[in-house]
């Protein structure tokens, strides 16, 4: 248990107060190769008991593992300690492939029921579709939501790797707290449009992927491989030369954060939280101990020089290769 004191901002003009760092739980459920429910349950009570209330996880993580971990970890603490972001709408077949996305109001109001259930709770904090739905207008997903506000079921309403109409046309509907997008400092393509809307409507960011899936810290080695069950395996940034040349980046950020008595990581997670106090980083790990090395970036201060610095370092035109597969970046409105 970390002594750290996190501080709490709000998300967004109209959300919750959560902590300066979430937890995002996705690998808990075997997004990068083999888990341990022990670990992460320790882990989970290691993000809370350190001053976190925000958890971020989504229905079709190990279709419902994810949200039963949580559920089962969360359910001695009281229910106002913990803020629980959940997406919806992802569609898996019993291979675990993705085979689709469904946002229509019936689906979404079936995927509440048994988020509720497998969290233990009586209602979601943030619920925000994972993806857009090209064959449901937004505004029919988003009204759906507001319903369930109204009845009690939800709190507020989230949005996920959208570009800015589609954003414009939630906000419309409804206000929106936060969206959820990859932001880190070799995935910044958020900055010339999608940052300044959510700034203009007063929508908070909730980034992740600010370690880049493990490529920023001490984690990965040159030649790494990957096993087939693991994310990492599919992403064009972690394959072959594309990962030679990241790495390449990551040693120059190393020697800027040894300066620092920093690792790669708590630099990367310093950076973030330089962009802003609307900017609100969900680290994702599953270990204790490194979500203790996250927790003590909030202790590193950066000047303005030491930023120009790291961002000479990682250039992101030089990053090599898309943060998904082809097919997965062809889903993201936020890309288009």
């Amino acid at each position: 248990m970390t002594t750290t004191k996190i501080d709490q901002v709000r998300l967004g003009a109209t959300g919750p107060t959560v902590s300066r760092i979430g937890l995002g739980a996705m690998s808990m459920s075997g997004a990068y190769g083999a888990t341990d429910d022990a670990e992460s349950t320790a882990t989970i009570h290691a993000a809370v008991d350190s001053g976190v209330n925000l958890i971020d996880t989504g229905d079709f993580y190990g279709a419902g593992h994810n949200e039963m971990l949580i559920g089962k970890a969360i359910a001695e603490r009281p229910r106002e300690d913990v803020v629980l972001s959940v997406k919806f709408g992802a569609l898996r077949g019993p291979d675990g492939a993705f085979v689709g996305v469904d946002n229509r109001p019936a689906a979404l109001r079936n995927f509440l029921t048994y988020s509720l259930q497998r969290l233990g709770v009586d209602h979601i904090d943030i619920y925000r579709p994972a993806r857009l739905d090209p064959n449901v207008p937004i505004e029919d997903t988003i009204g759906a939501i507001g319903e369930l506000i109204e009845a009690g079921y939800v709190r507020h309403v989230g949005l996920s790797e959208v570009g800015p109409e589609t954003i414009r046309r939630a906000a419309a509907v409804h206000p929106i707290v936060d969206l959820q997008i990859e932001y880190s400092l070799i995935s910044r393509s958020i900055e010339e449009r999608i940052l300044p809307v959510c700034r203009e409507l007063g929508i908070g960011v909730t980034a992740y992927g600010v370690l880049s899936r493990g490529l920023l810290s001490d984690a990965i080695q040159p030649g790494a491989t990957f096993a087939a069950s693991d994310f990492r395996a599919h992403s064009p940034r972690f394959q072959g030369e594309n990962l030679d040349r990241n790495l390449e980046l990551v040693r120059a950020l190393n020697a800027i954060a040894a300066r620092k008595d920093a690792s790669v990581a708590q630099l990367a997670i310093a950076w973030a939280l330089t962009r802003g106090d609307d900017i609100v980083p969900l680290i994702g790990t599953r270990r204790r101990e490194r979500w203790a090395e996250a927790v003590r970036a909030l202790n590193l201060s950066l000047t303005e020089d030491e930023l120009s610095t790291i961002e000479s370092a990682v250039p992101a035109d030089r990053v090599a290769g898309e943060r998904y597969a082809t097919a997965q970046m062809a889903m993201l409105d936020s890309e288009q």
